[in-house]
């Protein structure tokens, strides 16, 4: 045994000891080579020219399954406030039962239904004084976002409420606060949006209900089949240094202008019923691997 470790120690010193070459040379090949190479980039660039700002758009060519917890987050603070703020993020979410089905596959308890991330991207807004914002994002996003949100900036859209008398389905609107009117920025509650060109108050357990009552949405399109959800590519989170950024969408169509400061954008097809709502709220999923309930705690 301990000739065997000399041996293998001078083997080792030996190797050590040579100075190792490498000599190569670039050689051109062809085009019928280069024919017969196939693959994907890591990362795609595009140049995109709006009407205020030119905009670089940077997407990684990679998918993302996750489940995300996180305590407490606080974006955006300027001027005595945040422009989001929230406790017991979470994307994602755990099976709570035997059964539990999402999206069309049917769960085990304590199974991992992730929040599915397809090719991010980062885009920047220049201007003629430079970086004027900046949004990150998914090409294709689709799972469950949880969190006791306090203060929100920016758009829950897709979420519709219906009031169960005359099953009236209607859109829904962020509001400041308590008696006030809708908002996009640092809103504290979610309810009916206005029919009409005059501007309703929010009344907490008539119209509209605090933020902190919707424990989980799930982010995504309306799927093909009854309880499908389809992946959306208008998930993202945005910075603006000025108020008169427009990001376009993905596929070039339209455009979203966004105020100053912070912008989430949370696309969803859920419809909650009214007295859910401003009722006891809409039940948390199960974030943690100790269920703490649907109210969390």
């Amino acid at each position: 045994m301990t000739k065997q470790a000399y041996g293998y120690a001078a083997l080792a010193m030996f190797c050590l000891g040579i100075s190792p070459v490498a000599q190569a040379d670039l050689k051109p090949i062809s085009e019928n080579a280069m024919g017969e190479v196939t693959g994907q980039a890591f990362m795609q660039v595009e140049n995109i020219a709006g009407e205020n700002h030119d905009f670089t758009r940077m997407t990684l060519g990679m998918d993302v399954e996750t489940r995300v917890n996180v305590d407490n987050i606080q974006v955006g603070q300027i001027d005595g406030g945040a422009d989001f703020t929230a406790s017991h993020l979470a994307l994602g979410h755990i099976a709570r039962a035997d059964g539990d089905v999402f999206n069309g596959r049917t769960y085990n308890e304590g199974e991992v239904i992730p929040f599915e991330a397809r090719r991010p991207y980062i885009e920047l807004a220049e201007d003629a004084g430079g970086l004027a914002g900046f949004r990150m994002g998914f090409q294709q996003a689709r799972g469950s976002v949880s969190s006791s949100t306090t203060s929100f900036s920016g758009n829950i859209a897709g979420l519709k409420i219906r009031e169960e008398g005359s099953g009236t389905v209607y859109d829904t609107t962020l509001f400041a606060g308590e008696g006030e009117t809708a908002t996009h920025f640092r809103a504290s509650h979610i309810g009916l949006a206005p029919t009409g060109n005059e501007p309703v108050s929010c009344v907490s357990g008539v119209n509209c209900a605090p933020l902190t009552n919707l424990r989980s949405i799930i982010i995504g399109d309306e799927g093909a089949g009854e309880g499908e959800v389809a992946f959306t590519d208008g998930f993202f989170i945005g910075f603006q240094r000025d108020g008169d950024v427009s990001w376009e969408s993905l596929d070039g169509t339209n455009t979203l202008n966004v105020g100053k400061g912070v912008f989430i954008n949370l696309p969803t097809n859920m419809t909650l019923d009214l007295s859910q709502l401003t009722g006891d709220g809409v039940d948390r999923l199960r974030t943690h691997q100790v269920d703490m309930g649907t109210k969390l705690f």
